[in-house]
């Protein structure tokens, strides 16, 4: 299918500032698009509010607008962009000329550019609120605009919690047990249905689990439930049963007008659930899934991305597995490009903002080719012979007054990525990329600092501080495992205190082992 002709002009929505869960990445894909969709001869508009982003700079769009992204602000860049292309002499939709170059009787023809169409895929949640509601509004209706990517239908199907877990139960998925709410009773109804806490709420259209959180008791439900509430756009959250201990997997998953799905990367949480993503330490492509497992979870993912109806474009599927008897759930699904798009685009070298731009003004994926292997099309799958491990950042010292437990609300403020041969190494050579003066997991010399106590790096620490730093999640816990190794705890001793998965602990075991085989040659020399 070749490129859409009828396309004039492609107004992309950028993400903002930049905030916890919202960076960098966003800059990433919305430069990759506006590059793509110049190549292809269109005419791009931009709106964002940061400028100091790599997108704004004058080169990749036309038309940069440094303005808040408002459904207000939008709605009025577009008004001025239909003058715009009036004032060019483009066509309207009846194929007549909109401007002074018209000639009367001119022949209608889709062929002749004249659409102006809105593209808020590559904005992250930002974007996609946005174009939410000049949906609702009945603005890109008045104007004539066409949304790409992904329509006003299926992310609503994505984003709402409700209709996406029924549309899951419809089509044979499973999900965990769970309500919607929209007011705090309704809450507590479906808290006292479900029974049991913990409980885990997540409202609706927000970004990082922003608002979100687990509530161990009556009291953190209510004021966890009442700040979801209020900081939900639509004031939806959901609330459910939970997954806590349970093993946390992503798929990026790409698909074109032709129906053609294919799965980019494969992403695997080193912490369990309760720890949101952008928190966790991550893993591509997965480890710890049998090639049958795998294949399930791959199927499950072109089944969501069906049914939700993104028909072009990328989309990252989350899902849960039970590791003591492999029940899989869907969590959740972003119709769009994710963070984890920009790790999974380096990771495999597939630039998938360039090709969701691609896809959304027409192309399909094997008329695409592959920028690396330059042979193949798009439509070939990534398949990676390395391991690429990705370590969040995080600045608590900076603010002393948060609490450091990681929860399913995202606190990191960066990260840094590695790729190694061997989960190992990748490990290693990500914990040193942090810059926060460690060479990996230990061994390099430098003391510890755990609260007001400085301990030597060989030192070993007492074993409540180390049990305690091992059952709650937090920015230190994985470098707490080599210290648990160093004092006897064995890897079932701290998979029951961590719930993360033995293989990972036995890798981490070599390491430390190794640490001592190199101590012990040091001390005989």
């Amino acid at each position: 299918m070749p490129k859409r002709t009828d396309i004039h002009s492609v107004l992309i929505i950028g993400a903002g500032p930049i905030i916890i869960g919202q960076a960098c990445e966003f800059d990433y894909s919305g430069t990759q698009a506006c590059k793509a969709l110049k190549e292809e001869g269109y005419r791009v508009i931009l709106v964002n509010s940061n400028p100091a982003t790599i997108m704004t700079d004058p080169e990749f769009a036309d038309r940069t607008y440094l303005e808040p992204i408002t459904p207000e602000v939008v709605e009025k860049i577009i008004v001025r962009e239909l003058e715009e292309m009036r004032r060019l002499g483009v066509p309207d939709e009846a194929g007549g000329a909109r401007g002074p170059r018209a000639v009367e009787g001119d022949p209608p023809s889709t062929s002749v550019p004249h659409k102006l169409v809105l593209l808020p895929t590559l904005g992250g949640q930002t974007a996609l609120n946005t174009a939410m509601a000049l949906h609702r509004k009945g603005v890109l209706e008045k104007y004539g605009v066409e949304m790409i990517g992904a329509n006003a239908a299926a992310i609503e199907k994505g984003e709402d919690r409700l209709v996406f877990k029924e549309l899951m139960l419809s089509i044979g998925l499973d999900v965990p047990v769970s309500g919607v709410a929209h007011t705090l009773d309704e809450s507590r109804v479906i808290a006292e249905r479900i029974g049991r806490f913990p409980l885990i709420i997540r409202p609706a259209f927000t970004l990082g689990g922003t608002g979100g959180g687990i509530a161990y008791n009556r009291e953190e439900f209510d004021e966890l439930a009442k700040r979801g509430l209020d900081l939900s756009p639509v004031s939806e959250i959901l609330i459910e049963e939970s997954l806590l201990g349970w093993k946390e997997f992503e798929m990026e998953v790409m698909r074109d007008r032709a129906d053609n799905c294919v799965i980019i990367c494969s992403i695997e949480n080193f912490d369990p659930m309760g720890v949101h993503t952008g928190d966790s330490i991550t893993v591509a492509p997965i480890q710890t899934l049998t090639d049958k497992e795998y294949q399930i979870m791959r199927d499950a993912s072109f089944a969501v991305i069906r049914a939700v109806g993104v028909e072009t474009g990328g989309s990252n599927i989350q899902f849960a597995v039970n590791p003591d008897n492999g029940r899989m759930v869907v969590i959740e699904m972003n119709p769009r490009v994710s963070r984890s798009s920009a790790l999974a685009s380096k990771a495999t070298g597939f630039p998938i903002a360039k090709i969701a731009a691609k896809l959304a003004v027409g192309y399909t994926l094997d008329e695409i080719p592959n920028d690396i292997t330059r042979e193949t099309p798009a439509s070939f799958e990534p398949t990676i012979d390395y391991v690429v491990v990705k370590v969040p950042r995080f600045a608590f010292e900076k603010f002393p007054q948060a609490d450091p437990t990681l929860t399913t609300q995202m606190k990191s403020v960066g990260e840094a990525m590695a790729i190694g041969r061997t989960f190992k190494e990748a490990l290693q050579k990500c914990l040193r990329s942090l810059e926060i003066g460690r060479s990996g997991l230990g061994g390099d010399g430098r003391p510890w600092r755990v609260g007001t106590e400085v301990y030597g790096d060989r030192d070993l620490l007492p074993r409540d501080l180390i049990t305690r730093k091992l059952s709650v999640p937090n920015a230190e816990r994985v470098f707490f495992i080599r210290h648990a190794l160093r004092a006897g705890f064995t890897v079932e001793d701290i998979f029951q205190l961590t719930k993360i998965d033995r293989w990972f602990l036995t890798q981490i075991k070599e390491i430390v082992d190794f640490e001592e085989k190199l101590a012990e040659t040091k001390n005989h020399a």
